[in-house]
């Protein structure tokens, strides 16, 4: 396993949700990132939220291509996203982050891996990236 650190910049911005997902209370938002250090380059996704106002249960899943030079090698993959957490009880997050089984590309076609995002008390965002290349 190797292990790539580094931070981002990322730009999370509102749109519009599909009558469906109003109904059932679900946010949408666009992700635009820049990734610098170990991982260096863009990416783009969306993200669907949810809030339930009596508990304070959130959620969010997300899709977001990442296209990249990672240990050298250039290509595109995909990160998957859930996470959960109690508004009230904000260290009962669980964060889960995976690279897409089978969605690298170029030289980054069989990377598997896992991230950890971490936001510091200025909001500044950095990661952690475990991960393998064949």
């Amino acid at each position: 396993m190797k292990h790539a650190t580094g931070t981002f910049e990322v730009k999370v911005a509102p749109v519009d949700v599909s009558d469906i997902g109003k109904q059932a209370g679900v946010g949408r938002m666009t992700i635009d990132k820049v990734w610098s250090g170990g991982l260096s380059g863009t990416s783009k996704g969306e993200m669907l939220t949810s809030l339930t106002p009596d508990t304070g249960a959130m959620g969010y899943v997300a899709l977001e291509l990442v296209t990249a030079k990672l240990d050298g090698r250039s290509g595109s993959f995909y990160f998957i996203h859930n996470a959960t957490m109690n508004r009230n009880e904000p260290k009962s997050g669980v964060m889960q982050i995976t690279v897409l089984t089978g969605s690298g590309t170029g030289e980054l076609s069989g990377l598997r891996g896992t991230l950890t995002i971490i936001i510091d008390g200025a909001g500044k965002h950095s990661y952690t990236f475990d991960y393998e290349l064949p």
